[in-house]
């Protein structure tokens, strides 16, 4: 099946119904040592989000890598053949608080597919926007990229060091262990092996070891963000993955300020130095305006 069988899955479009649970709420905030994040009417924290609307799917329909199956009917996203499936990067804006406790929406869109050859062989992103209301207010706007990729043949290159692009201000250094890794798994319904079956990580998808999440380490990093500025209130934040990190090595999160645009850069590098994810964080005096449940 070639890549451009797919354009008629572009515009197609998914709405799908959460309640901000506390209960999951207070989970996440135990998993991250966040505790005071997790009251019934308070904002839910940047990147929480994406404990919600994740797709529950029977296990008989699971694949040998824990994803869903993409001959499963009904499937939102397309049956790209492509084996190795990644979220590779994201854009959000924070428009108005969600708060915990309430009644959220989420309407999806296939924004664009996009087939390419990269040095690791073809690839194809699908770009999907995400918009996120309660009470008709929209609260989070978001695209999303979903890489597929080839099935790998040997391990990747280690990458390299890599200086960032001015002084690093603010450092926080995290050794992402086994449990975490079983507990984000666990929140966000991630079922994909390579976060925790590390024969499977190694022997099939030729990573050194467990992966750690890219969302969670655009959590971390999002959390670190509102550390460096508490005065201020995030208002988007974009990350791309470069890298992956892995579970039971150091990795430090960086960041500093680029005083031209007024924007926060952040990056996760690992225990040698080399750039593992990038980001972007913009900020606004205003607090955000919120919906009580």
């Amino acid at each position: 099946m070639a890549m451009n069988d797919f354009n008629d899955w572009i515009g197609r479009t998914e709405t799908t119904h959460a309640r901000i649970d506390p209960h999951s709420v207070a989970a996440m905030g135990a998993t991250l040592d966040a505790t005071d994040e997790s009251r019934v009417g308070d904002a839910l924290a940047p990147g929480w989000h994406w404990l919600f609307f994740n797709p529950v799917v029977a296990q008989s329909a699971l694949g040998e890598d824990g994803h869903p199956r993409r001959d499963v009917p009904g499937s939102f996203l397309p049956p790209i053949p492509l084996p190795r499936r990644m979220w590779a990067a994201s854009r959000i804006r924070y428009l108005t608080a969600i708060a915990i406790g309430s009644e959220a929406i989420r309407t999806s869109r296939i924004l664009r597919i996009t087939p390419k050859e990269g040095r690791s062989g073809s690839m194809c992103f699908v770009t999907v926007a995400h918009t996120t209301t309660v009470d008709d207010q929209v609260c989070v706007v978001e695209e999303q990229d979903i890489v597929y990729r080839e099935a790998a043949a040997a391990p990747a290159p280690r990458p390299a060091e890599a200086p960032a692009d001015a002084p690093i201000q603010w450092r926080e250094s995290h050794v992402p262990n086994t449990t975490l890794l079983f507990r984000y798994s666990a929140l966000t319904f991630n079922g994909h092996r390579i976060h925790y079956d590390q024969p499977y990580a190694q022997d099939v998808e030729f990573y050194r070891g467990l992966v750690v999440h890219g969302p969670l380490t655009a959590t971390l990093l999002q959390q670190f963000a509102r550390r460096c500025k508490p005065a201020l209130r995030l208002a988007s934040f974009e990350f791309k993955g470069v890298s992956p990190l892995y579970c039971d090595e150091p990795m430090e999160l960086q960041a500093w300020d680029m005083q031209s645009t007024g924007e926060l850069h952040l990056r996760a590098v690992n225990g040698e130095g080399a750039s593992c994810m990038e980001a972007v964080a913009k900020w606004s005096r205003c607090e955000p305006r919120m919906r009580r449940p």
